[in-house]
């Protein structure tokens, strides 16, 4: 077995010497190590960079995924608490 590559082929991460696999992305010999195998950089924006509301569009089709606050059953919840609370209160 020959010894890994310092740069993984698949992420491009440093590979320790001696290890087994990329301790990023788990490629090993059988996976993704060969001569072949080209690292291509990720498509990570610079900071600063970063269009959320584009992210959402292409990610989830303009639906936002962020929750729209609470939604009734809870408020529901919590003022029947409140009630049960005040009932044993003003009883003691």
């Amino acid at each position: 077995m020959r010894p890994p590559p310092q740069e993984c082929p698949h992420c491009g991460a440093e590979v320790p010497r001696g290890a087994a696999c990329c301790p990023t992305c788990g490629s090993d010999e059988k996976t993704g190590w060969s001569e072949d195998a080209i690292h291509s950089s990720p498509a990570v924006p610079e900071e600063g960079d970063f269009d959320y509301e584009d992210f959402v569009r292409r990610e989830f089709g303009g639906q936002d995924p962020r929750p729209r606050g609470i939604s009734w059953f809870w408020w529901v919840v919590a003022c029947v608490l409140l009630v049960v609370s005040l009932f044993f209160l003003l009883r003691w």
